[in-house]
């Protein structure tokens, strides 16, 4: 295979940098001193650790099928995304573990979703109960952690199941830690109303993330303490946040940047699907019925409440970009800190996967625009035109 040599703006850094792909693997990183005018800018592929679904795509399906999984990564790439976590939500068990089997299914059938599905990240059953917390997972289906539907998880899904995020306040929530912890599953908090002891509790046991901080969450709470402070204060986290506009307010967004900084904090779409009823001004059945708001965010129908995002990480790149003044840190943000939660080897070096992302971007811009998606090296088409021709040097 001949070596192919992507150029751009260090989306990273400063200046310009020279990648060379060989055999799916990068060659080398070079900078250079003058990119040229009218380079795009280039960096690692966007990584999704919380992905529920993706337009058409669902990974929370009445009818699951692997086609909705090989759907979401089609898509995901059009907008950035090279590798993601499609996410299973609170259901019943047989429910819970079909859409895993699913996930599974679509990994091994298809080589293009299979570069793309770094695993599985189940968000519930074990959540908060409590209206706010519990957002809009089903309260029949809110149920204790059981190890025993735990390993069925492991069963269906061998070496896939990747994060499973649960509420503290559950009793057998410090042995199901342990236990997934051991499997090599991390353990995210979340959906909770549990209190410092609780979380201090599953930390000690092993859990070393926090999903989608400062949302599923009560709309009032104590001054302090409470458990977002407990989560942003504790350095054993890294947290998941929505930078969507809608998710999180800019000054909470930045406080949590500031408190966690780049290795303590990684962006997450909490995307959903969205077919084309639901585009169109139709109502989901996600969470009881949701639909498209006015303001662009996904609503409960009855409560008001967020449910999911209809926005990918390129809106979450541009958010934070235009929040702190630097597309470099908000990059990092969605590149290398997901994949340092992921721990699945080298990233952005020489000999770690050709997952390279071309696109244009300009202060004031609400997403970064996708030019070239390279997975494992192979180019993927995106929707918004023809690869750009001043991309390959």
């Amino acid at each position: 295979m001949t070596a192919l040599t992507l150029h751009g703006r260090n989306a990273l850094g400063t200046g310009g940098l020279d990648v060379v792909v060989e055999h799916g693997r990068i060659g080398a990183l070079t900078p250079v001193a003058d990119p040229g005018d009218g380079a795009p800018w280039i960096g690692p592929g966007l990584i999704d650790l919380q992905v529920n679904g993706h337009r058409d795509g669902d990974a929370n399906a009445i009818v699951p099928d692997p086609a909705h999984i090989i759907a979401m990564a089609a898509s995901l790439a059009e907008h950035g995304v090279t590798r993601f976590l499609p996410t299973v939500i609170t259901a019943s068990a047989d429910d819970m573990v079909a859409r895993i089997r699913a996930v599974a299914a679509a990994v091994r059938t298809s080589a293009a979703t299979s570069r793309a599905v770094a695993g599985i990240h189940v968000e519930g059953p074990s959540l908060s109960e409590q209206d706010g917390p519990r957002g809009v997972h089903p309260l029949a289906h809110i149920r204790p952690p059981s190890l025993a539907e735990l390993q069925s998880w492991l069963d269906e899904a061998p070496g896939l199941l990747r994060v499973v995020t649960l509420s503290p306040h559950h009793p057998g929530s410090v042995e199901a830690t342990r236990f997934l912890v051991a499997h090599g599953v991390r353990v995210a908090v979340g959906h909770t109303h549990a209190s410092d002891a609780e979380i201090a509790a599953v930390v000690d046991a092993g859990a070393t993330l926090s999903t989608h901080l400062g949302n599923g969450a009560h709309a009032v709470l104590p001054r302090h303490p409470n458990y977002l402070w407990t989560q942003l204060a504790e350095p054993r986290l890294a947290a998941g946040v929505i930078a969507d506009g809608h998710h999180l307010p800019d000054a909470t967004l930045a406080t949590m940047i500031a408190a966690k900084r780049d290795h303590g904090l990684f962006l997450v779409s909490d995307a959903v699907a969205t077919p084309a009823a639901l585009r169109d001004g139709g109502v989901s059945t996600v969470g009881g019925g949701v639909h498209l708001a006015d303001d662009g965010a996904l609503r409960h129908l009855s409560t008001g409440f967020l449910a999911g995002s209809v926005q990918t990480l390129d809106v979450g790149v541009a958010t934070v970009a235009r929040l702190t003044g630097s597309l470099a840190t908000a990059m990092r943000l969605a590149t290398a800190a997901p994949a340092a939660v992921l721990d699945d080897g080298p990233h952005w070096r020489p000999g770690a996967r050709a997952d390279v992302l071309l696109f244009d971007w300009r202060p004031g811009d609400t997403r970064i625009t996708p030019l070239e998606v390279h997975i494992a090296g192979e180019l993927i088409q995106t929707t918004t035109g023809a690869p750009a021709s001043g991309g390959i040097a």
